[in-house]
């Protein structure tokens, strides 16, 4: 008889709980959107890269963090559920403590925005705030967006446009049509991730009346926008390169995750089975990502 694998403790438990096999959706944008000023010129402040990244990871974290919160209060995340370990919902840490791990990465957040906006401008003030409300109003409050099958708009928007065309803003000071061309591809990796999540959710969710997209569609539907969505990134990055002079199919080296992504998904994988299929969607976004922006600043 096997023995139960007992719970993490201490710093290991809150590792768990932040969730770091999504943080590629922070590192990426900022990854691409920095490339994307290589070449801009001698006087770029490269430490602005570094605050960016800040803001993207405490975000990421902070957003992790009060899901965690508000699916534990609400019963989303039962003793039944099939995924990564949740803090509230597995009862290891109380609701007011997770709680407080999300209101200190929002603040860690928003202070690194700060600093950004004081030297940039504050226009940055303006989008920072927006990214703060919108990550918590996620799962939280009243009337949270992400039960209402619109969590995938949150991330594209805010981990694949707004991420990295605002790390290309605060780095040049400029809008630019390769950093916002990039953001496409750089969203629908982040939103595949999400969508996977989802779609292993499925079961638990409708039961606790939470109407992500995926409950919404269907199985078979958000089977297929998975598929659709790792197409789309890639086809986006072949798109740039031909119209532009900067090398984003380098993203295509992510491929054979990709594949194995999507063979996993159309072949009708389920419950945990779906957490390998997350992970090779981590690793995907991140190899992708992380190609794209090599490609983008080598031919900058």
């Amino acid at each position: 008889m096997n023995n139960p694998v007992p719970p993490p403790t201490g710093l290991k438990l809150w590792l768990a709980g932040a969730r770091l096999r999504t943080l590629p959706a922070a590192i990426v944008p900022v990854a691409v959107g920095a490339a994307v000023a290589v070449g801009h010129g001698p006087d770029t402040a490269w430490w602005r890269a570094g605050a960016a990244l800040v803001v993207a990871l405490a975000l990421q974290i902070a957003v992790n963090f009060a899901n965690d919160y508000s699916d534990g209060i609400r019963g989303t995340d039962g003793a039944e559920r099939v995924g990564p370990l949740r803090l509230v919902g597995s009862g290891l840490v109380e609701p007011a403590t997770v709680k407080r791990a999300a209101t200190l990465s929002f603040a860690v957040a928003g202070i690194a925005g700060t600093v950004l906006a004081v030297v940039v401008g504050p226009e940055l003030f303006i989008v920072g705030a927006a990214s703060l409300v919108a990550g918590w109003a996620y799962t939280g409050g009243p009337k949270p967006y992400g039960y209402l099958g619109l969590g995938e708009v949150f991330v594209f928007i805010f981990f694949g446009v707004v991420a990295t065309v605002g790390t290309t803003y605060v780095l040049t000071e400029n809008i630019s049509a390769v950093s916002l061309a990039a953001s496409v591809s750089v969203g629908l990796w982040a939103t595949a991730l999400l969508v996977i999540n989802n779609l292993r959710d499925i079961p638990g969710d409708t039961r606790a009346g939470k109407q992500t997209m995926a409950v919404r569609i269907g199985e078979k539907r958000t089977r297929i926008t998975y598929v659709l969505m790792q197409e789309l990134a890639l086809t986006g990055a072949v798109v740039l390169t031909v119209f532009s002079d900067r090398w984003a199919v380098a993203a295509l080296a992510g491929v054979p995750f990709v594949i194995q992504g999507i063979r996993a998904v159309a072949r009708g994988a389920t419950g945990a089975d779906l957490i390998a299929v997350l992970g090779l969607t981590g690793k995907a976004q991140l190899i992708c990502g992380l190609a794209m922006a090599a490609g983008i600043a080598l031919s900058g």
